[in-house]
């Protein structure tokens, strides 16, 4: 299977692709409305593209007794389908996590496939304790159903180190399209970034920073290596984060203020590190790194939460919410930081997404 030539050219071309987040009620069921709205918020915000059933949806959605992977999955492939009803010269990239042992992962890029996504973001989570070749087959048999978005996925919300070897021989495949980076290390993500360059796909697979703690030195930096005696030149193209999942408007606009500086080869100006510095700290205050992420979610649900996007921040497992202090740190940043929220965006538009 392949990308028409418009998702290819929007992969490649680059943008905000939100993390989808799960809208729930307050008996911890699917809000359809809110769900709805949710990816409505997204769409008008200038989002390129969502990315539904990955860690950011929460993948107990999964569990054979909450059984929503399908019924997401549809409900967001659908307000897409609307969305590009209404905006025919827009073509939103749609993308899945696939997940779980073979054959788990195959069932899913099949759904995936049939409810409309382009690419399937590939979770290696549970091949903790195999080889790369392992590995490596079962990418390809993945990738024989729905193209490929890789995820190098940081160890502390439950990826595996994955050395330069590995990414080597994953981007031979031919199904791989793109490839979010998230380990949230330096010296892992530049493993990622050579391995593309020295296999000769940095032409066709798109990169896509997840590195939340490192959004827009990502967006900024050009990657060169020396690859058969000629030099090779990489970028970001966009980004598939979490953190994107909220304040979505104010990121698509310093997201085009980013692009536009990056393509003039000019002077980085020294307000977009300070800008960099600033969305760090407002991911520490959603994504909860003291506590080793615990309140992550929770934490992405707090701030829609208080736009009136989400009724609540319930997550699927009661036991999962802000940490202590948490709450403090949000109040923080919103303070510290008020130009980074959408708040009047979404006031303006909040009726017309819930309808």
């Amino acid at each position: 299977m392949n990308l028409s030539k418009a998702i290819q050219a929007n992969l490649r071309s680059g943008g905000v692709i939100p993390a989808h987040p799960l809208a729930v009620t307050d008996q911890r069921k699917l809000d359809e409305r809110r769900q709805r709205a949710l990816t409505r918020y997204y769409l008008t915000s200038g989002a390129s593209g969502v990315a539904v059933g990955v860690h950011t949806t929460q993948f107990q959605i999964r569990d054979p007794q909450i059984d929503l992977l399908k019924p997401v999955l549809q409900l967001a492939s659908e307000t897409v389908d609307e969305f590009e009803e209404r905006h025919p010269e827009k073509s939103i990239i749609r993308i899945a996590g696939i997940c779980g042992r073979t054959d788990q992962a195959i069932r899913e890029a099949k759904l995936a496939a049939e409810l409309g996504y382009h690419l399937g973001l590939l979770s290696l989570s549970a091949f903790r304790d195999d080889t790369i070749d392992q590995m490596i087959r079962h990418a390809k048999a993945v990738g024989e159903i729905i193209p490929l978005m890789g995820f190098y996925l940081q160890p502390s919300v439950g990826g595996q180190l994955l050395g330069f070897d590995f990414w080597s021989r994953f981007c031979e495949i031919p199904g791989v399209c793109a490839i979010k980076i998230a380990p949230f290390n330096r010296y892992q993500t530049l493993d990622v970034i050579r391995a593309v360059a020295e296999t000769g796909r940095a032409g066709d697979i798109a990169l896509y920073t997840g590195n939340d703690d490192n959004i827009v030195a990502d967006l900024m930096t050009v990657f060169q290596y020396q690859v058969a005696g000629q030099p090779v030149h990489l970028r970001f193209a966009g980004g598939l984060l979490g953190h994107w999942a909220v304040w979505t408007r104010r990121v698509v606009l310093d997201f085009e203020r980013i692009a536009r500086c990056s393509r003039s080869d000019g002077p980085i100006p020294a307000e977009l590190l300070t800008l960099g510095a600033q969305i760090t700290d407002c991911n520490a205050a959603f994504f909860d790194p003291p506590n080793r992420f615990a309140g992550c979610i929770a934490g992405l649900h707090e701030v829609l939460r208080r736009q009136g996007l989400m009724q609540n921040r319930l997550c699927l497992d009661p036991n999962e919410d802000l940490s202590p202090g948490q709450l403090e740190e949000i109040d923080r940043v919103y303070a510290a930081h008020p130009h980074l929220n959408d708040d009047v965006f979404v006031a303006e538009h909040l009726a017309e997404w819930l309808a």
